[in-house]
């Protein structure tokens, strides 16, 4: 499987987990008025469930290891099976 981030698809209401540990469902993908840049809108799976957004090409990156030395993930989003989710998470998906 090739899994540059360019070949890498994201898929809309999958569940991605941060490198940070953090879980989140990805809303939609939109274009900025300006640029045409495609933006990721997600939401986080905890606390205030707030949206988010950020450029595709950095949602879709790798994680900066040189800044992140500990850090086993290697993508910034690495979709994630139901089951992988905690229970506290999984709330927030109904």
């Amino acid at each position: 499987m090739n899994t540059d981030k360019s070949s890498r698809e994201l898929k809309i209401h999958g569940i991605y987990r941060h490198f940070k540990g953090n879980f989140y469902t990805v809303e939609d993908v939109a274009l900025d008025s300006e640029t045409q840049e495609e933006l990721v809108i997600y939401r986080k799976l905890y606390g205030d469930r707030g949206l988010w957004v950020r450029n595709k090409e950095m949602f879709l990156s790798e994680v900066d290891h040189e800044k992140y030395p500990e850090v086993k993930q290697k993508y910034r989003f690495e979709q994630v099976d139901l089951g992988a989710i905690p229970e506290n998470a999984c709330k927030f998906l109904g």
